[in-house]
């Protein structure tokens, strides 16, 4: 059975640092696509970064370029999204996704899904 758990979520001042975790059990994270979502209050939930086979980025949303860092975590089976110089627009929660296919699909097609981490940056 597929789960997983996001953790490391928390309040941070503008400018600040967090480390995502997303930790799966029941598959690899490292053999298909994993993508990390966010959702704001009253915004439709988008996509943030995906990794397919725990080493190629396929994807940044263009705000968060240069400042968020997907990765794989081989040894705990996890996916990490280093998160630095974070802005106020960065708030929202975010969930960490799998689809069923091992390559990265459209969002909709992404059907594993954790109960997700909140994420709030404000002064």
């Amino acid at each position: 059975q597929v789960h997983l758990v996001e953790s490391g979520g928390g309040s941070v001042l503008p400018g600040g640092s967090l480390t995502l975790s997303c930790t799966a059990s029941g598959f690899s994270t490292s053999k298909g696509c994993m993508a990390w979502f966010r959702q704001a209050p009253g915004k439709q939930r988008e996509r943030v970064a995906a990794i397919y086979r725990g080493d190629t980025v396929l994807f940044y949303r263009d705000s968060v370029k240069g400042r968020f860092t997907i990765s794989q975590d081989d040894a705990n089976n996890t996916v990490l999204l280093q998160m630095n110089g974070l802005k106020p627009e960065d708030t929202a929660m975010y969930y960490c996704a799998a689809p069923r296919v091992t390559w990265c699909p459209e969002d909709t097609a992404f059907v594993y899904w954790g109960p997700g981490t909140q994420v709030t940056v404000s002064a």
